[in-house]
């Protein structure tokens, strides 16, 4: 038995050499090595990336105060079975859970050591974020339509396979472009590369391959934020961080400091990245609650709103989506980087949702805003068993 499990870790190790030096041939060194020391993506990354800074406004906005956090707690644990709703975010890692209704602070907690002044991370809620400036852009005219080929902005990719002339910027925003994604293994797998890659500019316009034609399918995957990031970058001719400075940032009045997390080549990290206090991030929430108006400020299109957060009714549900997560159902539906579950009768709500457990929450029907933070997504059942709980309180709860 010794012999046999002398060869067998000699070949384990062998096998695992053997990984590591292609992993070194065929990647960039420090790609490699982010991977190896840093393992799953955490909520202090923001701290090992470099950064562009989001400087808060000059006229900061602070919701109204309306606290009534027996009566929430009450309803969570009535809609969700739970026992100690406080005790239940506490021991299921979360940062910040606030509620908000009528754009007042019904519930304000932090816990694991958080407080109102710490800094949280997006993940993907970013995407929700970088989806708004395409919109942004859209109106101001540095892009003509989400119809335009996305060549028109990035032709080197034709270049390389003209069948990218057939994606255009709706496509990436839908998840529906036919770029392929793999998840894993290791230094190959696509989360990876989005993620810690050096040069994701490189990246984007290099290592993106068609597998399938536009629009038959969705599949989440993060080179459409990239690609994103890439065309705004190109037709405002600056970086991403200053469009969401000048066109978000300041206008909703952000009440401190926030950073976008960079690649190493001074690159948004555009499928996620965005760093902020909570509070600061339900302020978007309440921006896309009103349509796209800010106190009288029409900051986002209110037309730009409307198409970004209701489903997209042509597509073939059962084809186009996979039968799983929020799709399960035939309920729920993404649409421009912001995931949506219907109600019928055109009420619908609709979530930023990132990695983790990171939720901005709208509930139209009932003017209000439910944000979640945390480290992870705790002992529920990942981002569906805080989705279905969202959605089962926000059925529920009146004043």
């Amino acid at each position: 038995m010794k012999k046999i499990a002398k060869y067998f870790f000699a070949g384990l190790l062998a096998i695992i050499s053997t990984a590591l030096l292609y992993a070194y041939i065929a990647y960039p060194a420090e790609y490699v090595n982010r991977v190896l020391r840093w393992g799953d993506a955490g909520v202090d990354d923001y701290l090992k990336f470099p950064e562009r800074a989001l400087e808060p406004s000059d006229s900061p906005f602070e919701f109204s105060f309306n606290l009534d956090e027996d009566h929430v707690r009450t309803q969570f644990e009535l809609a969700s079975g739970i026992d100690d709703f406080d005790s239940f975010l506490a021991k299921n890692r979360t940062q910040a859970f606030i509620v908000i209704q009528n754009d007042a602070v019904l519930y304000e907690q932090y816990f694991n050591g958080y407080s109102r002044d710490s800094i949280v991370t997006s993940f993907s809620t970013a995407k929700s974020f970088a989806s708004t400036l395409i919109g942004i852009a859209i109106s101001d005219g540095y892009i003509h339509s989400v119809e335009d080929p996305i060549t028109e902005y990035l032709p080197e990719l034709a270049e390389s396979d003209p069948a990218f002339a057939n994606i255009t910027i709706r496509d990436l925003l839908m998840m529906s472009s036919g770029i392929k994604y793999v998840e894993f293994p290791f230094v190959n797998g696509d989360d990876a590369k989005t993620y810690y890659y050096p040069n994701l500019r490189q990246l984007a316009l290099k290592d993106t391959r068609i597998v399938s034609s536009p629009g038959e399918k969705f599949l989440y995957n993060n080179y459409h934020p990239l690609l994103l990031g890439l065309i705004l970058e190109r037709a405002t001719g600056t970086s991403v961080a200053n469009c969401i400075q000048a066109k978000i940032w300041k206008p909703i009045g952000m009440e401190y400091f926030g950073s976008w997390s960079l690649d190493e080549n001074g690159f948004e990290k555009m499928e996620s990245g965005i760093n902020a206090r909570a509070i600061d991030f339900a302020k978007f929430g309440r921006l896309f609650l009103h349509n796209g108006n800010w106190n009288g400020v029409q900051v986002v299109p209110a037309e730009w709103v409307a198409e970004a957060t209701q489903a997209d009714t042509s597509v073939d549900y059962t084809n186009y989506y996979y039968n799983s997560f929020i799709f399960a159902d035939g309920q729920g539906y993404y649409k421009y980087m912001w995931w949506g579950i219907q109600r019928g009768e055109g009420n619908y709500d609709f979530m930023a949702l990132g990695n983790h457990g990171q939720f901005i929450y709208i509930s139209p029907g009932k003017n209000l805003i439910i944000l979640r933070f945390g480290e992870s997504y705790g002992d529920i059942h990942g981002a569906d068993g805080w989705m279905k709980m969202f959605h089962e309180f926000a059925s529920q709860f009146e004043e």
